[in-house]
């Protein structure tokens, strides 16, 4: 391609795929008319660049005032991205590492090489003459000691060094050599290679002398060049065709400069603190594998986001250690950008542990990515107080002390993307509360407080390009933040197979594994602990509760329930407590818990030997890794556990106010924001408790006892079940299934409706099981919905199961999976009975996943009729009446060809609605495969195509299948298409043979008064219809008010 300037500004020339250097030999001909012709060199990486023409092109683009307003603006971006804002007292360039004293170069080249690093500073505003919008490009001088004086001749470039480096040598000149950086500094490993191949230079103009090199101006002088460009000087070189020094003596290759000897001492001494840290308090570490989540909006128009409950089959799950989560995370992470991912899970799920993990396998280098992980407990950072600084968020003062210096803070501070800030259990943070939405502005001058420190990270202003992980309960103020996260991950609960790999360890670590199948025995033998046993906290509480049974040697079982499990475990130690012990920790416990906190200082127990007592019964634990006096309880449902004794024996709070603690009545009315979610049910337990098992019996009398009973009675049994959400009727259940009272128990499960949707709302196995036990005491036939449950296929086939249970809808995926394992476990019966009680009545797709299932189940469906020849139809198949389809205009066309394909299946099909609010465009070729299926659907009563971009071609498609429906079709809709008189017409001739229909609508079409007229007339031969909704703006109003007038059925509203 001939070479030519681009026409426009200059502007226009920065914007080009021109090649600047061949721009400059360009300008070079254009000076040189009627000399010698360049001739250039077949190297295509190499040019030699004339200093003269660089200098008249930088002349020619000043006169250009539009592209002089264009740098002016350029550089005060550069001083503003450049600008440190962070650290007051650091270096101001925080992107030039120290440089030793043989890298180190001097203002200019005929100067003094002086020893040791000297980083180049950022001019103040104030040594600007000139304000930056009216700065001009001057061409360079030689006297200027911001640029590199080099002497008169040719630049030679060597490209084959990495990426981002310049060698810049003299021809012939004994000009050393000086090597420039431009971009991201690479890593302090890498080694710059300084030995390429010998490139000759281009030949030189007849009679043209070179001028002084302009690449190492200053930011003055070329606002466009980045300041920081990393120049070092190395060895002469006699020739640019000699051979380099550097291969002569591989030792005098130069490195990138090494970590400051404190930034390593500190790498270090944080790596041995992960490692010795004591093994957790909590029991033995089972992995478990995180799942993707994503927060959605609660039902009911609340405005709260709460985890999404995904169907079983579409968890995704995130296969892999620690390393490979947070480097899928970062794949997709933008320079400079703080990267929040969030680990949310329920209480005593092991979030703890596993943000624990990370800071481990940090330390024993499965990490590489980064250089610094920092593990910091949120409790420590719940300080008042506006005196911190950003190593006292790094490393608060609470845990065991590390010296962070300036020295070592600025290294963390230049590369912040090599950072991971872990923040475990968020959710103690008492004003989190905009803290990822704040005002644009900068940051606050530090020292400020915990808070002004944690809006800078979360707003991405502080320690910006980091990698910031948290660990937080689903619910609460945090989760309404969490739209913005960048990753969100689930940790799921055990599997029954963890959960016996825990128990198993659980012994060994004792030093008692023998009791290990003994103890399984307990635990199978109690089928509502089992369920339990997902939890890591529960499956602990189990083990312990187990022991002591064993110990005892006596014909024993465990509890069947919640508050029984934890009366078991606090029995003895409240037998030897001193007095008033029990009291005073359960007091702790629920202030605690009103400010949702979990840690306790040492001096908050008002005694030495309460302390000792509860530290000797592991009722609290020291603070992992804490210099101070911190105390934590030993787990969450034992602080819960606590504060529900505090609640039964409480004379501050009236007895008519108890029922309030239940979490059962709308929020507005609850006198706390159950931050303390096990509460209510060891409340409805313990007061309902027998006397001679109760381990308050000295704390609580008789009298207020009965009085307490009788209060809660009245209220359960005055509740209505039938206006109750879903997650609140599970709460009533496990509620009265705590009580272990016969009589609420029966009176609950007979006021369940028939008819129970559990849509949206998540089921554990817990839930599952008391669920499963009410329905069998009502003794009413019930149908279930529980779509969005997340509900495991074990516990869908033991709800199915029932004989009480006639129907049920569940996720397409999930039921397969169910008939598939019982099919391979060898269960005919239930299978049967699984097959028969499933239905999909009335099915809507909204996405393409629902369409595919739907062609699964349609699949499977056929596949059963070739393998068995007597084997009947699916009722969900057979019995599916209205199908709606509401992909949009995007998804809607790719996926209406596989539905059209399995339509002739459902053969009782009455009521198929093509219709979105977003349009779905199944287009004339959807219709044509649509038309096709008719001659199947014998039954079909309304059609609904409107809104889809039907032209006349899919019209006149329609027409002539629509006699296939004349028997059966009562209502049809072409609603806003593109339907013009040529489809009017084809209508009006098949509307005599629709001999059943009733309705039709046409409007919002395109068709004219000719189009209308010839469905009028056609109309009179129809007298079975009843209306036909004609308007449409294409017609005139005089013209539809004189057909509405012949025929009072045409409506034009």
């Amino acid at each position: 391609m001939e070479l030519g300037l681009p026409e426009g500004s200059y502007l226009e020339l920065l914007n080009s795929d021109a090649d600047p250097l061949h721009l400059y030999h360009f300008y070079d001909q254009m000076d040189l008319a009627g000399e010698e012709e360049i001739e250039l060199n077949s190297e295509p990486d190499t040019d030699t660049i004339n200093c003269d023409q660089f200098s008249k092109l930088l002349q020619d683009m000043e006169g250009d005032e539009e592209t002089r307003e264009a740098y002016a603006n350029i550089a005060e971006l550069d001083q503003y991205v450049f600008q440190d804002t962070q650290l007051e007292g650091l270096s101001k360039d925080l992107f030039i590492e120290h440089i030793g004293a043989e890298e180190a170069f001097s203002e200019s080249v005929e100067g003094p090489i002086e020893a040791g690093p000297r980083p180049r500073k950022r001019r103040s505003p104030e040594e600007h003459p000139m304000d930056s919008k009216h700065r001009k490009l001057v061409p360079p001088s030689t006297s200027s000691l911001n640029c590199l004086d080099l002497p008169i001749g040719h630049i030679q470039l060597l490209p084959t060094l990495p990426q981002g480096f310049w060698q810049i040598s003299g021809a012939g000149t004994g000009l050393p050599s000086v090597l420039i950086y431009h971009g991201e500094m690479p890593q302090v490993n890498q080694v710059v290679p300084l030995v390429s191949p010998t490139v000759p230079s281009l030949p030189k103009s007849p009679d043209r002398l070179g001028s002084i090199s302009p690449f190492a101006p200053s930011a003055a002088d070329l606002p466009s060049m980045p300041e920081p460009a990393l120049t070092s000087r190395v060895h002469e070189m006699e020739d640019t065709t000699s051979p380099s020094p550097c291969q002569e003596d591989p030792e005098s290759s130069i490195k990138l400069p090494k970590w400051p000897a404190s930034v390593e001492r500190f790498q270090n001494s944080l790596k041995d603190k992960y490692q010795v840290e004591p093994e957790s308090l909590c029991g033995p570490l089972v992995a478990v594998e995180l799942v993707q989540a994503r927060l959605e909006r609660g039902g009911n128009k609340s405005q709260e986001r709460e985890l999404a409950t995904p169907n079983w089959t579409e968890r995704q799950l995130v296969h892999g250690g620690l390393a490979e989560v947070l480097q899928a995370v970062g794949g997709c992470r933008q320079p400079r950008e703080t990267q929040v991912v969030a680990v949310l899970g329920k209480a005593g799920q092991g979030k703890s542990h596993w943000a624990r993990m990370v800071s481990q396998a940090w330390a024993r280098g499965q990490l590489p990515r980064y250089d610094f992980v920092f593990y910091v407990p949120c409790h420590c950072l719940d300080r008042p107080g506006d005196t911190y600084h950003l190593q006292d968020l790094l490393c608060p003062p609470s845990l065991q002390p590390l010296v962070m210096d300036d020295e070592v803070l600025g290294h963390i501070v230049r590369q912040p993307e090599r950072v991971l800030l872990i923040l475990d259990a968020f959710e103690e943070l008492e004003a989190q509360d905009g803290l990822l939405h704040g005002p644009c502005g900068p940051l606050p001058p530090e020292p400020c407080s915990f808070r002004g420190l944690l809006a800078g990270l979360f707003q991405r202003k502080l320690l910006r390009g980091c990698t910031l992980l948290l660990t937080a309960r689903p619910r609460g103020r945090l989760a309404q933040s969490l739209s913005k996260a960048d990753a969100i991950f689930e940790v799921p609960g055990f599997s029954a197979e963890q959960a016996q790999t825990y128990m198993r360890r659980h012994f060994e670590n004792s030093g008692t594994a023998g009791d290990q199948d003994k103890a399984l025995g307990l635990l199978r033998g109690q089928a509502f602990l089992l369920t339990h046993s997902h939890s890591p906290a529960l499956c602990r509480a189990v083990c312990q509760l187990s022991k002591a049974l064993l110990e005892q040697g006596t014909e024993t079982q465990l509890p069947c329930t919640l508050t029984g499990l934890y009366v078991g475990l606090l029995g003895p130690a409240a037998r030897d407590s001193p007095p008033g012990a029990l009291a005073e920790l359960a007091k702790l416990a629920w202030e605690l818990g009103r400010r949702h906190q979990s840690t306790l200082q040492e001096t908050q127990l008002l005694s030495v030997e309460v302390r000792t007592w509860a530290v000797t019964q592991g009722l609290v634990q020291p603070t992992l890794g804490t210099t101070e006096a911190q105390l934590g309880f030993s787990s969450f449902l034992l602080q819960c556990f606590l504060g529900a004794v505090w609640l039964a024996q409480c004379n501050e709070i009236k007895d008519k106010e108890l029922p309030q603690y239940l979490a059962l009545t709308p929020r507005k009315k609850r006198p706390y924001d159950n931050w303390l979610e096990g509460v209510p049910r060891f409340l409805a337990g313990l007061v309902f408790q027998p006397p001679r098992a109760h381990c308050l019996g000295a704390l609580m009398e008789p009298a207020v006892a009965d009085r307490k009973r009788k209060v809660l009675t009245r209220y359960l049994k005055r509740l209505k079940l039938g206006t109750l959400r879903p997650g609140r009727l599970l709460e009533l259940l496990h509620c009265a299934h705590e009580t272990q009272d016969s009589g609420i128990w029966e009176h609950v499960a007979h006021q369940l409706p028939g008819h129970l949707s559990f849509l949206g709302t998540r089921l554990t196995p817990p839930d599952v099981y008391v669920l499963g036990r009410a329905l069998e005491t009502a003794s009413q036939d019930f149908s279930l919905d529980l779509r969005q449950t997340g509900i495991e296929p074990s516990g869908l086939g033991s709800l199915v199961g029932l004989s009480c249970v006639t129907s049920f809808r569940a996720a397409l995926s999930d039921t397969m999976v169910l008939w598939e394992s019982l099919r391979q476990q060898g269960e005919p019966q239930l299978l049967q009975v699984a097959e028969e009680k499933f239905t999909i009545e009335p099915f809507k797709a909204k996405s393409p996943k629902d369409v595919e299932d739907l062609d699964s189940l349609v699949q499977t469906h056929r596949l059963r009729h070739h393998s068995e020849d007597a084997a009947p139809d699916l009722p969900a198949i057979r019995d599916l009446k209205k199908l709606e389809f509401a992909l949009g205009p995007v998804l809607g066309p790719q996926a209406f060809p596989t539905l059209a394909k399995i339509l002739p299946a459902f053969s009782c099909l009455q009521h198929l609605d093509l219709d979105s609010l977003s349009d779905n465009k199944i287009g004339d070729e959807g219709v044509s495969k649509l038309s096709a299926t008719f001659p199947q659907l014998k039954v079909l009563e309304t059609l609904n195509l409107s809104q889809n971009s039907i032209t006349d071609v899919g019209t006149c498609k329609l027409a002539e299948a629509l006699p296939a429906l004349a028997k059966s079709l009562l209502r049809l809709s072409l609603y806003n298409n593109c339907i013009c008189d040529a489809g009017a017409k084809s209508l009006a001739q098949v509307l005599p043979d629709m001999v059943s229909l009733r309705v039709m609508d046409v409007q919002f079409n395109k068709f004219t008064a000719a189009g209308a007229q010839q469905l009028a007339s056609s109309l009179q031969k129809c007298p079975q219809v009843e209306t036909l909704a004609m308007w449409t703006p294409t017609i005139p109003f005089g013209v539809q008010e004189h057909l509405q007038q012949l025929d009072s059925r045409i409506s034009l509203r």
